[in-house]
């Protein structure tokens, strides 16, 4: 094979003869598995060191405006960021023209292959990384502080080539790969070219400023092809596209599998005029041996819901499952219950780009088509967001490609106000909003992001303006308090409450009389809710808005603080903890109608894994969740707690506790 040579646009490129290599890890994450034997049958090219911004910018010299916005690339010398996939095609479509011979991205396993370099530890530097192939890339962040080099951490060729010449291919800067991500599968290929169609693109590598477990030669990484990140660039290889047939798809999970398509004709179950409460049922339920489960991240910590009804008559669910609220492993899963049936599915995997922090869901039927809102973190923590949407027409079966709809902010697509809430509105003359957190911390508020179109282009109604100051009398951009849940009034006014952002001692109120873009706050009757606690505010079917609750924060629960007084059916005061609901029939002027969510029952149930488990009986429900709930078109309401799923109508609302 030829030596290595250097392009017109000074990039130099290194040889890679034909071989063999074992890809993936047997103890790294579950999507690098199973590990097995790859041939690579093709020479090829591949450059030493990631593009540049010179030599990006000799292709899209706009794309200077990008430089040290991140507090790096800045020199011409510094690996290019903020590109997207499709970006990195047209470079390598450019260059090809240009150079007269075809320049293309590396597939996942040529990257692994150059990567590697005939090595089979974690890292080609054997099974740690040596400090100087680091850029703040600790082992563990505990206790960890930014110390990255003077000057501009991203330039390329800093650090020590690997047996093979490539350089910086342990964390410089992730870098997008030609194939669509999907599971591995168990048989050995001759250069594999990955999947034919996916939601999202591999990248590969790692980058600064995460740990050093993501830089290892087998770890996978993925995101959607549009986005735009300050961690992912791109390296080039220099040969023919691969004509390799594509991995067969993944068989679906039980979620997407035997969907009915007819049109369920939503009669009131029972007579609607008398109470109706369930016995709460759980929807978490761990993956079933042999139903892909191997594909479901199914982790200790499972919360943040999201809930809606399909026009065949089935439950959809999905929330979040991790061991930590802010790591890379979080991802969503999702459960069915099938119309008729009387419990929940095993989980499914829902929606997952490869460590990504995936924090915050929505779910939407928006009368032909359901629509599923979700954050994905550049890296971890639920801080840098980007808010995508898709939407399936088939009752859930199928889901377009994520779309990313959130505003550009100062050349970042990820930031801060797009931490979905489970809270999807449509108003009366169809402008779609979608409440995300704001700021992450409990004093963050809450942002409104607005749809006219359908859901084809979204507008964030105060994103430019400053932070409010959440007192009663002010004015602000924001709904006061994190976690918020929003109705619309009869006279298009809308009418929020949230968590945190405590108003003399009470949950804050926030009305807004121009779509979302300035809202004033006020004291709400209700009690603040804190750590743990998210509620619900929606209209019924029948005419009334229903709020859901905590009587305290969960630590005043505890204490045996955080209560409040109902009348029960003997007219007689009774003091209550926990979950409560409360009705308005005059547009949020007064509530009436307290009562906890329990029917005076006394019995124990399994919750949320940080309460584990509380009782239920005439005094106490439920005293933390996540909430979320649908109405479906029979009349019933359907309120996911962070484990459980409660069923009643509005006539048990209305009654008394016994």
């Amino acid at each position: 094979m030829d030596r290595k040579f250097t392009n017109s646009i000074g990039m130099e490129f290194l040889p890679v003869s034909p071989g063999s290599f074992s890809m993936g890890q047997d103890d790294g994450d579950w999507d690098e598995k199973p590990v097995r034997e790859v041939r690579i049958t093709r020479p090829f090219f591949m450059a030493r060191a990631p593009v540049t911004n010179k030599q990006f910018e000799a292709f899209m010299e706009s794309h200077g405006q990008y430089r040290g916005i991140a507090g790096a690339s800045e020199d011409d010398d510094a690996a290019v960021i903020f590109v997207t996939w499709h970006d990195a095609i047209a470079f390598c479509d450019w260059l090809s023209r240009k150079e007269g011979k075809p320049y293309r991205l590396p597939t996942e396993a040529e990257w692994e292959y150059a990567c590697r370099a005939g090595t089979t530890s974690a890292y080609w530097t054997g099974v740690s990384l040596p400090p100087d192939h680091r850029i703040d890339n600790p082992d563990d962040w505990k206790g960890y502080k930014f110390e990255s080099d003077a000057g501009d951490m991203l330039l390329v060729g800093r650090h020590p080539p690997n047996p093979w010449g490539f350089q910086d291919m342990h964390g410089l800067v992730e870098e997008w790969c030609s194939d669509c991500y999907g599971p591995y599968p168990g048989n050995k290929g001759d250069d594999p070219v990955g999947h034919a169609a996916g939601d999202f693109k591999v990248t590969r590598g790692g980058s600064y400023e995460t740990l050093a477990w993501f830089l290892r030669s087998a770890n996978r990484l993925a995101m959607v092809p549009d986005d735009r990140s300050r961690f992912i660039g791109f390296r080039v290889v220099q040969a023919p596209m691969l004509i390799s047939k594509p991995f067969d798809p993944p068989a679906p999970q039980k979620f997407f599998k035997n969907v009915k398509q007819d049109v369920h004709r939503w009669d009131p179950p029972v007579d609607m005029s008398k109470p109706v409460f369930a016995d709460p049922i759980p929807y978490v339920i761990k993956p079933e041996a042999g139903e892909g489960a191997a594909h479901v991240p199914f982790y200790p910590h499972n919360h943040c819901p999201a809930v809606t009804y399909c026009n065949n008559g089935d439950l959809i669910a999905c929330w979040f499952s991790t061991i930590s609220e802010r790591g890379r492993e979080l991802g969503i899963l999702s459960s069915r219950l099938r119309r008729g049936a009387q419990v929940w599915e095993h989980a499914s995997l829902f929606f997952k780009a490869a460590d990504r922090n995936m924090t915050g869901s929505s779910l939407f039927n928006d009368g032909s088509r359901l629509l599923h809102f979700n954050g994905i973190e550049e890296a971890q923590t639920w801080t840098n967001l980007v808010l995508v949407l898709r939407e399936s027409r088939d009752n859930g079966a199928t889901w377009s490609h994520p779309r990313i709809i959130s505003q550009e902010l100062d050349g970042f697509m990820h930031h801060t106000r797009n931490q979905v809430i489970a809270c999807t509105r449509k108003t009366r003359d169809g402008t779609l909003i979608q409440l995300c957190d704001a700021v992450p911390g409990s004093d963050g508020g809450t942002a409104v992001h607005v749809s006219k179109d359908g859901g084809k282009t979204w507008i964030d109604a105060g994103l430019e303006k400053p932070f409010p100051l959440f007192k009663a009398g002010t004015t602000g951009a924001w709904i006061a308090g994190i976690h918020a849940g929003t109705v619309e009034l009869a006279d298009g006014t809308l009418l929020a409450f949230g968590r945190g952002n405590a108003i003399d001692g009470k949950m804050p109120e926030s009305v807004s009389r121009d779509l979302g873009v300035s809202w004033t706050y006020r004291a709400s009757p209700f009690p603040k809710i804190d750590g743990g606690q998210r509620l619900v505010l929606m209209r019924l079917l029948e005419g009334p808005i229903l709020f859901v609750s905590f009587t305290g924060t969960h630590d005043d629960i505890q204490k045996g603080k955080g209560v409040i007084k109902i009348t029960d059916s003997r007219e007689k005061s009774r003091d209550v903890q926990g979950m409560f609901t409360a009705l308005s029939y005059d547009e949020c002027k007064s509530w009436t109608s307290l009562r906890l969510v329990s029917d005076g029952k006394t019995r124990a149930f399994a919750s949320a894994d940080f309460i584990k488990e509380f009782t239920m009986d005439a005094t106490h429900a439920e005293p933390a969740g996540y909430l979320c709930a649908v109405q479906s078109p029979d009349g019933i309401v359907h309120l996911l707690s962070s484990h459980l799923h409660y069923r009643f109508n509005l006539a048990w609302l209305k009654s008394p506790m016994v």
